[in-house]
Parts: structure tokens; sequence; C-alpha cells
């Protein structure tokens, strides 16, 4: 439909943007990421956050704010992700970003789709 969407699971954000700030591409990845319609974080809270992938997420989520469509996947709950960010100033940043204005939110309940398939 010609929309540009770019997706990561947050494991393979997290080594882009360590690897973008070793070799200083740092600000062409963030605005490369930004220049997408949607952006699509899958499994939000499996691995800890470093300062430069927070300070990114920020940069992202500012960017696109009221802007363009972001979506979060997480297993973990709402209520822990400001613990999860783990720095409080960045937290309420990113936290206001994600639920501020024009946010659907989908909680799902049930058995995996992964486990029925398997059976």
């Amino acid at each position: 439909m010609g929309h540009r969407v770019e997706y990561f699971s947050m494991n393979k954000f997290i080594e882009r943007i360590a690897l973008a700030k070793l070799d200083g591409s740092m600000l062409k990845v963030v605005n490369h990421i930004e220049h997408n319609d949607l952006v699509i974080f899958d499994d939000f809270g499996l691995q800890p956050l470093d300062n430069n992938s927070r300070l990114a997420l920020l940069q992202i989520l500012e960017d696109c704010y009221q802007r363009k469509s972001v979506i979060v996947t997480s297993q973990l709950p709402v209520s822990k992700w400001y613990d999860y960010i783990n720095e409080p100033t960045i937290a309420d940043a990113i936290m206001d970003r994600l639920t501020a204005g024009g946010v659907h939110r989908i909680e799902l309940k049930g058995e995996s789709l992964r486990r029925k398939i398997q059976k």
C-alpha cells in the first residue's frame, strides 16, 4: 500500500543502536528509522535498555509523536514499563509519548497462538 514500515525486535534494535554508536552512524540510523510511516518495536522489555538505546528510543518516539504510527508489543505489563526503562526522567518522557493522545491499547488474553499451532 506504499507505507514505509520498520520492524525491530527490541533485541535487534538495541544491537543496532550499540553498533551505530560504535561506528559513528547513530544519527543516520535514527533518521532512517524516523522516515518510516510506521515503526514497530516487538518484545519490548525482554532485554535491558542501555542509555544509548533509551535515548535513541526517546528521540524516535519524539519525532514520530502525533505524525507517524508506532506499535509496541510486549509480554511485560504496561505498569512495569517505567521500571524496565530504568531511568526516571527518560522513562517519564518515553511513557508520555507512548500513552498520550490517540493511543490504542490492546491487551490479549488466552493461550499463545504458537502453542495452539504446536498441538
